[in-house]
């Protein structure tokens, strides 16, 4: 990171609006079609593993996981991920995806999936999910569907439709 006094901390209730603000900018309305916001309209994301990005007091980014599962097996889908344009390339994003995939491991999460850019997110740890092994609500392209395993051979025998985990849905 270059000349950047960067602070990642965990997500908060009073950043939610300015989260939302930097999705606008940086995703725009187009985003609600989406088949990974099919999963967020039911279940939030958590708190403890969703982080944001700061300069000072200045908002520069933000990650989000939320529980799923896939077939039967528990899984967090990491999203979105996103870099206030000016801040880009300049390592945001990675402290983001470093902090995020390190608090999940640590409690006690073995798999992670999103829908992204593999070249960007191999860098991590992700790999795509082979064809057929996995199904998302609403239309997505399967060659961007990346899975991280945070334990060795996690995915193994792992399938099906990744849904909400129901078990955290919004009362």
């Amino acid at each position: 990171m270059t000349d950047l006094s960067l602070t990642i901390l965990a997500e908060t209730a009073a950043d939610a609006l300015p989260i939302e603000r930097l999705h606008e900018r940086t995703f725009g309305p187009g985003r609600y079609v989406l088949s990974a916001y099919r999963l967020r309209e039911h279940v939030d994301h958590r708190f403890d593993l969703s982080f944001t990005a700061r300069i000072g007091t200045l908002l520069v980014g933000s990650v989000r996981q939320l529980p799923i599962v896939v077939g039967d097996t528990p899984a967090l889908l990491l999203g979105p991920l996103t870099v206030e344009p000016p801040f880009r390339s300049r390592g945001v994003g990675r402290a983001l995806l470093d902090r995020a995939l390190g608090e999940a491991r640590a409690k006690g999460h073995r798999l992670v999936l999103l829908v992204g850019d593999e070249p960007y997110y191999s860098r991590v740890g992700f790999k795509r999910v082979p064809k057929g092994r996995a199904t998302m609500p609403g239309p997505v392209d399967y060659d961007r569907l990346l899975v991280a395993e945070l334990v060795e051979d996690a995915f193994e025998g792992v399938s099906g439709a990744i849904r909400p985990d129901w078990r955290f849905a919004r009362t």
